[in-house]
């Protein structure tokens, strides 16, 4: 119950100086969208997708006046949307480089040798877990803990593209080609 009243005096403490944001026309055509799956007194319902198309026009990271926005327009409390996007490891809170690389590190895949894997991708890019390249090319996720592609370890994600049964020469063939 703690750590939950400290999240709600955060949101309550937003600098009331902050401008307000407003969601593009495009954004809420997409929220629509999805809220029309769902019965209209579950618009929590469509939340996650709602941060999805969000994050994504916003270069792939949440501001707080975009989870305030997201709130309003789904009528939901403030701490609902920050709770849900503080949780869920899909979300950025702060600004990333353009490309999103995840690795497994998942039992499965840490038995399958995703640990090199990190390794190898540290060493290639000079950066580590939780960084971006000085280019801001690449950000490197924090330790994933399931990608839910056991069968396929070692795997990363890279901008929702799922990557299986990776070695360093094919890890390298996949970073050289992102811009």
């Amino acid at each position: 119950m703690t750590a939950v009243t400290q999240k709600v005096v955060t949101l309550k403490d937003v600098k009331q100086e902050r401008q307000a944001v407003e969601l593009s026309s495009h954004v809420c055509e997409e929220i629509d969208e999805l809220l029309s799956h769902f019965p209209v007194e579950q618009k929590k319902s469509a939340l996650l997708g709602a941060l999805n198309v969000v994050q994504h026009e916003n270069k792939g990271f949440l501001t707080e006046e975009l989870m305030v926005a997201v709130a309003d327009y789904l009528d939901l409390a403030k701490i609902e949307v920050y709770e849900v996007a503080s949780f869920y490891s899909m979300y950025e809170l702060k600004p990333v480089a353009r490309n999103n690389v995840a690795i497994c590190t998942n039992i499965c895949c840490m038995l399958m040798g995703s640990q090199s894997i990190v390794d190898h991708v540290e060493k290639k890019l000079n950066i580590k877990i939780g960084d971006s390249t000085d280019d801001g090319r690449i950000y490197l996720k924090k330790e994933e803990e399931c990608l839910a592609a056991c069968a396929g370890g070692p795997m990363m994600q890279v901008n929702h593209v799922y990557y299986e049964n990776l070695t360093p020469e094919k890890v390298d063939e996949i970073l050289d080609g992102l811009e």
